[in-house]
């Protein structure tokens, strides 16, 4: 099949490339559209940020925080889906891609943004899930913390950071954790960690970040700029790739010249791909957000556009439907059902 399939619209003399409708995609937004929930920020309609809920096809969205002065970011869903957490920020704040995690408040609230309850501003920085969703884990300078999701004390001996510096998560079995660090004489190297030992191994080393896991706790996916990129003045653009924990067997899963790619997120039955493109590094944080997609796990690799130094890097690429959301910032996903308020 060919890439790409257009019909020529003629309007006032002018012929106009006009894309043909894919019955790929419309298959692939009926076959998620029962599936649960995505999460994510964007500019409401005052203009500040706020959460919004949508099925996996685009339907049913809503508005769950609706809240003109403040700022609300990064949200993500315990693993059993009933509740969220997510940033609040001061009205008029610029939400740093880079340093998200540390601005201001941990917020923790039902899945539908019902019961909101605000930590301190600063406080519980980069917080993400326990695996029982019983707890939330931070990081700071002074080393990784495990606190409890109601009284927000710690449970344990805070561990070593060794070097990882930002984006943390826990693996869902509990077994480890996986972050950003400077290792080994690099930086924004993406590492794993055994959560009970502090041993450590780089996953993936130069230009990488923003990881997470697979459902089965052996993978993890990631963006990634790799080294000797001739387009965009030799900077190149990111990529999404996933690789096992041990470091190994890493794998181009989605690239598009032209447009970064971030926010990677697998699908709580490892199906399908959640993520964000944006012609700015970062995913438009300090904007409106980038354009979120949803892929199939099964039609990886793919690129999209004309990207002929990545083709010809990756010739086997499968160029699978890719379903547009619209504009967000760090989308996330949960199979569980969510009523109204």
């Amino acid at each position: 099949m060919k890439r790409l399939i257009s019909i020529l619209v003629f309007i006032s003399g002018m012929h106009v490339a006009a894309a043909a409708p894919d019955p790929r995609l419309d298959a692939l937004k009926a076959e998620v559209a029962a599936k649960g929930w995505i999460v994510y920020g964007a500019r409401s309609d005052n203009g500040t940020w706020d959460l919004f809920l949508s099925r996996p096809d685009g339907s049913a969205r809503r508005n769950i925080t609706n809240t003109p002065d403040s700022e609300e970011a990064a949200p993500r869903f315990s693993p059993d889906g009933s509740r969220l957490l997510f940033r609040r920020l001061p009205k008029g704040t610029t939400i740093d891609h880079d340093r998200w995690g540390f601005q201001g408040a941990l917020v923790i609230a039902n899945a539908d943004g019902s019961n909101p309850v605000a930590g301190e501003d600063g406080a519980a920085p980069w917080a993400s899930w326990s695996p029982d969703g019983k707890q939330v884990v931070c990081l700071d300078k002074q080393g990784i913390h495990m606190l409890d999701r109601e009284t927000r004390n710690e449970v344990r001996d805070p561990m070593k950071r060794q070097g990882i510096y930002q984006q943390l998560f826990c693996s869902p079995d509990g077994q480890w954790f996986c972050g950003v660090a400077n290792v080994g004489g690099e930086s924004w190297t993406v590492v794993r960690m055994n959560a009970k030992t502090g041993e450590m191994n780089a996953v993936r080393s130069f230009q990488n970040c923003t990881p997470d896991w697979f459902p089965d706790s052996q993978q993890i996916i990631l963006s990634s700029r790799p080294a000797g990129q001739k387009i965009n003045d030799g900077y190149g653009y990111t990529q999404l790739w996933a690789v096992d924990g041990a470091g190994g067997n890493d794998r181009l899963l989605y690239g598009e010249e032209g447009f970064h790619i971030y926010g990677g997120a697998v699908s709580p039955d490892g199906a399908y791909i959640l993520f964000s493109k944006s012609p700015q590094d970062g995913s438009g944080a300090e904007n409106a957000g980038g354009e979120m997609c949803i892929l199939r796990m099964a039609d990886t690799p793919t690129i999209a556009g004309e990207s002929a130094e990545l083709r010809q890097l990756h010739p086997a690429t499968k160029d699978g439907p890719v379903l547009s959301l619209g504009q967000g910032w760090e989308p996330h996903w949960t199979y569980a059902e969510i009523g109204a308020k």
